[in-house]
C-alpha cells in the first residue's frame, strides 16, 4: 500500500468512520451496507466507475471497512482504498447481469461467514445504486436479520467539510471559472452547439491553475432558445443563432469534488424580459446571500430570495439550491440539505451550496447561480465569474 496516494490523511478516513459508527448507533444500526459510491469514496477512498454493478462498503461493529464489488474492481479497490487487501472481497462475475442470482446472494453468505446475519442492518433505501432486486436478494438471503433504512446516513455526516475538502472545491471553482471564459471566446452564431460543448469538455479536463479537471457527475446543460424553458437539457448539433439565450448549468470537478455554477449568454439584444429577469435574479442572490451565515436556516435563503422575485413579479416553485461536494454520477448534490422553505436545517461553517437561483420564462431560460461556502461570520463565495447575463451582440 505504500504506493497507494490518499487523497485524505488516513486521521481523517478514521474520523469520518467514527462519526458514521456514532450515527448508526443512535440509529440502533449493528451493520451498514454503503452503496452509494459518493459515501464510499468518503468513507475509504474507493474511486472506480464500477457503480453500474452491485458493490457496497460494509461497516461493521468495529475494525476498518470492508470493500465488497465485482472481482475485477476488487482491483481497484486495491489501487484506491485504505485498507488492507483482506479487507477487499470480490464476487465472481457469474453473479454480473444474471437471471440466475444475483450479487446480494454472494454478500448474504460473507455476512453469514462474518456472524453478521442477525444484526441490525442498515441499508440506503432511497438511493440510485439500491435497487428492489438487491433489497428482496437480502431479505431472502438474510432471514434473521433486522432491516432498517439508513439512506442519508453517511450523507450527512459529510455536510460539514475538511480543510482538505474545501481545498478540492476551490479547485474545482477554478476549473468553472476556466469553463465559462471559453465559453464567453468561442461562442458565436453558427458554431454548433456540439463544438462548443466540445470545447467545454476540453477545458474542465485539462484543469486549471496546475490542477487537473476530473469528470462531472452531471453533463453539460447547455440548452437555447425555447429548449432552456426547460432546466435539464443537454445539446444537439443546432447551430447558435443570433436571438437567443444559452444557459451553461456546469461543474468544475477535481479528485471528485465538485464547485458547479451556471451562467447566462445571449446572443444579440437581449429582450426586455431577460434585462427584468437577470435584475431580479441578481438583486434575490444579493438577499441571500445575506441570509448565508452560521445560525441561520437553509430556508432563511431561500425565502430572501423567493421574496426579492416577487417583489419584481417573478415567481419560483421550486428548490432555489442545494448542497455540494465528492459526488459520482447522476447527481453532483449531495442529497440533503436544500435552500427551499421548510428546510430548517441550520447553517454551520464549511457547508457547501449551489445557490441555483434560476428562471425558466416562457420563451428560455436565466441561470445566474453561485457555489458558496459558509464561513465562521458569513459566506465565501467560491468562484470570481463576473454575476451577469453575459451578451455578445
Amino acid at each position: 500500500m505504500s504506493d497507494i496516494a490518499l487523497n485524505f490523511t488516513r486521521n481523517e478516513y478514521a474520523d469520518r468512520l467514527a462519526a458514521t459508527r456514532k450515527a448508526m448507533a443512535d440509529a440502533e444500526i449493528e451493520l451498514l451496507i454503503v452503496t452509494d459510491p459518493s459515501n464510499q469514496a468518503w468513507l475509504t477512498g474507493y474511486d472506480g466507475w464500477s457503480f453500474y454493478t452491485h458493490q457496497a462498503v460494509l461497516v461493521g461493529p468495529d475494525g476498518d471497512p470492508l470493500w465488497w464489488g465485482r472481482g475485477i474492481d476488487a482491483l481497484g479497490a486495491r489501487r484506491t482504498v485504505y485498507m488492507s487487501h483482506d479487507h477487499i472481497i470480490g464476487y465472481p462475475d457469474h453473479y454480473v447481469q444474471s437471471d440466475e442470482r444475483h450479487p446480494m446472494d454472494q454478500l448474504s453468505t460473507v455476512l453469514a461467514e462474518r456472524g453478521w446475519d442477525t444484526l441490525a442492518i442498515g441499508v440506503e433505501m432511497e438511493n440510485y445504486y439500491f435497487t428492489a432486486a438487491a433489497f428482496a436478494a437480502l431479505q431472502k438471503g438474510l432471514p434473521n436479520a433486522r432491516f432498517r433504512d439508513a439512506t442519508s446516513l453517511v450523507n450527512w455526516r459529510r455536510a460539514v467539510k475538511s480543510d482538505r475538502e474545501i481545498e478540492y472545491m476551490r479547485r474545482a471553482a477554478r476549473i468553472v471559472e476556466a469553463m465559462h471564459q471559453r465559453i464567453l471566446e468561442v461562442a458565436e452564431p453558427g458554431l454548433r452547439k456540439n463544438e462548443l460543448v466540445a470545447e467545454i469538455y476540453h477545458t474542465s479536463i485539462m484543469g486549471a491553475d496546475g490542477h487537473w479537471g476530473d469528470y462531472p457527475a452531471i453533463v453539460p446543460m447547455a440548452p437555447s432558445g425555447m429548449d432552456a424553458t426547460a432546466p435539464h437539457l443537454t445539446w444537439d448539433d443546432k447551430p447558435m443563432k443570433t436571438g437567443e439565450g444559452t444557459f451553461f448549468e456546469i461543474s468544475g470537478c477535481h479528485r471528485r469534488y465538485h464547485c458547479p455554477q451556471s451562467r447566462t449568454l445571449f446572443l444579440g439584444k437581449p429582450p426586455q424580459k431577460y434585462l427584468d429577469a437577470e435584475k431580479a435574479v441578481l438583486e434575490g442572490v444579493e438577499a441571500g446571500l445575506e441570509k448565508a451565515k452560521p445560525g441561520n436556516t437553509c430556508e432563511d435563503i431561500a425565502e430572501a430570495f423567493f421574496s426579492t422575485l416577487r417583489r419584481f413579479g417573478f415567481e419560483k416553485n421550486n428548490r432555489t439550491g442545494y448542497s455540494i461536494g465528492l459526488s459520482y454520477p447522476p447527481d453532483w448534490g449531495e442529497r440533503t440539505m436544500s435552500l427551499r422553505a421548510g428546510d430548517h436545517t441550520e447553517l454551520k461553517p464549511n457547508m457547501c451550496f449551489h445557490f441555483m437561483p434560476a428562471l425558466w420564462l416562457d420563451d428560455g431560460g436565466i441561470e445566474i447561480t453561485e457555489p458558496l461556502r459558509i464561513t465562521e461570520s458569513g459566506y465565501e463565495c467560491f468562484c470570481s465569474t463576473p454575476r451577469q447575463l453575459f451578451v455578445k451582440e
